[in-house]
C-alpha cells in the first residue's frame, strides 16, 4: 500500500506555479494518495494544493522593491516556517525563489526535514557563490538548464538535470498561419506580440514603454497589428489603464487573457521582458528583441555582481547574443521600435531557427516525469 506521502511546496510566481503544475500532476500517477500544500497559484490549484498563502504575496522583483515589501514577506516565512516545523511534511519543495526558499530550507533541513530546490538559483549568472548556499539548504537540486549539473557536482551537490517543461509542451515547429487563424487574426499584416511581463509591477514600469514603441511602428508601418497577452485581470487592468494615460485606444490592439504562446506563434517579432517568456518566444521559434527596467538601485546592484554579458535566457543557452537586449537607459521606446522592425524581417525568423532548435532539442527530457521519478526516489530512498 502507498504511504501517503505529504509534500510541501512553494512557488513565488507564475512560472514556479507552471513547474510545480506540472510536477504535482506526474507525481499523482505515482503516488496516488500524496497531498500538497504551502503556497502556490492556479496551476497548483488545479492539481489540488491546499494553499496557505497566494504566490502573488511572494512575486516581487529586485532589491528595492522586495525591501518595501520586506515586513509582510518575512512574517509570512516566519510563519510558514512555524507550520512546517510543526506538522514535518515528508519533503519540503522549493520551487525557484530562491531568495524566499533557500534560507527556509536551510532551517528546515537543519531540523530534519528533507529539502529538495527545483529551478537551480542562476549560479552560472550571478558569480556562483551561491552554490555553497544551495549546497547548505537543499538536500538535492533539480536543475532546469544543462549548464548547471557540472557545477553542483564540482560543489558536491546531489542534482539531478530534468530539462525545461516547456521544451516537452511547446511543439518543435509552430506553424505562424495555425496561430493566428486560431486567434482570428489576419494573415496578410505584420503582427507583433508584446509581453510585457507577468507581474503587475512589471507591467506598470513597461507598459507605456510598450504602448509607445507600437505607436512608432504604426507610423512606419500602419496596417501593423500588436497583441498582448494577460496572465491576470489585474495586470490587463494595468495596461488598459496605460493605454488611456497614453491616449493610445485607437492604436489596433488585441488584448488576450492566456493565449500567450499562440500570441507568439502568430508574430513576426516580439518584444518580451525578461524572464521565462524569453525561453518561450525561443521555443515558438520566432524573433524577438528582449528588454527590462529596474529600480535604478537595483540594477546597478544587479550589474556590479553579473558576469555574463546578457540576462535573456535564448542567448544564455546559446552562449552568446542571438537576439537583441536593450535594458533599462537602453529600453526606450525608439529603440526598441527600430530593433523589432528589424528582427520582423522576414529573413530573421530562418536564421534564428537553427539555433531555437537546437535549445529546444537539449530541453526536451520529459521533465515532469523525470523530477516525478527523481523526487519518488529521494522520499524513498
Amino acid at each position: 500500500m502507498n504511504k501517503p506521502f505529504r509534500i510541501a511546496i512553494v512557488a513565488g510566481e507564475a512560472s514556479g506555479d507552471l513547474l510545480a503544475g506540472h510536477l504535482m500532476a506526474a507525481l499523482k500517477k505515482k503516488l496516488p494518495q500524496v497531498s500538497f500544500h504551502g503556497i502556490g497559484g492556479p496551476k497548483m490549484l488545479a492539481e489540488g494544493f491546499d494553499a496557505w498563502w497566494p504566490l502573488e504575496k511572494l512575486a516581487v522583483m529586485g532589491y528595492v522593491e522586495v525591501l518595501k515589501h520586506y515586513r509582510e514577506i518575512s512574517g509570512i516565512r516566519r510563519a510558514l516556517k512555524a507550520r512546517l516545523l510543526a506538522e514535518k511534511p515528508d519533503l519540503f519543495i522549493g520551487v525557484d525563489a530562491p531568495d524566499f526558499n533557500l534560507g527556509l530550507e536551510a532551517d528546515l533541513k537543519a531540523r530534519g526535514i528533507k529539502t529538495l530546490h527545483y529551478v537551480s538559483p542562476s549560479i552560472w549568472a550571478w558569480r556562483g557563490r551561491r552554490v555553497k548556499k544551495v549546497a547548505k539548504a537543499a538536500d538535492r537540486v533539480l536543475a532546469l538548464f544543462p549548464m548547471e549539473p557540472p557545477l553542483y557536482k564540482r560543489a558536491g551537490v546531489r542534482v539531478t538535470y530534468v530539462g525545461h517543461p516547456l521544451a516537452d509542451q511547446i511543439p518543435l515547429y509552430t506553424d505562424k498561419k495555425q496561430a493566428r487563424e486560431k486567434l482570428k487574426l489576419p494573415n496578410d499584416c505584420p503582427i507583433y506580440a508584446l509581453l510585457p511581463g507577468s507581474r503587475q509591477s512589471e507591467v506598470a514600469t513597461l507598459g507605456e514603454i510598450f504602448i509607445a514603441t507600437a505607436r512608432l511602428i504604426h507610423a512606419q508601418t500602419p496596417d501593423a497589428l500588436f497583441i498582448v497577452p494577460f496572465v491576470t485581470r489585474e495586470t490587463r487592468l494595468e495596461f488598459e489603464a496605460a493605454l488611456y494615460r497614453q491616449d493610445a485606444t485607437k492604436l489596433p490592439f488585441r488584448l488576450l487573457f492566456g493565449h500567450a504562446q499562440d500570441a507568439m506563434g502568430a508574430a513576426d517579432a516580439v518584444l518580451v521582458a525578461s524572464g521565462t517568456a524569453t525561453l518561450e518566444v525561443a521555443l515558438v521559434k520566432r524573433p524577438m528583441v528582449i528588454t527590462y527596467k529596474l529600480a535604478s538601485l537595483t540594477y546597478r546592484l544587479m550589474k556590479c555582481r553579473a558576469y555574463l554579458p546578457y540576462v535573456g535566457l535564448p542567448n544564455i543557452l546559446a552562449g552568446r547574443f542571438i537576439v537583441p537586449e536593450l535594458l533599462q537607459d537602453d529600453a526606450t521606446p525608439e529603440k526598441l521600435a527600430e530593433a523589432l522592425l528589424k528582427e520582423a524581417a522576414p529573413e530573421r525568423a530562418a536564421e534564428l531557427e537553427g539555433e531555437f532548435t537546437r535549445i529546444h532539442e537539449a530541453l526536451r527530457q520529459n521533465t515532469s516525469e523525470k523530477a516525478a521519478a527523481a523526487v519518488v526516489e529521494f522520499l524513498r530512498g
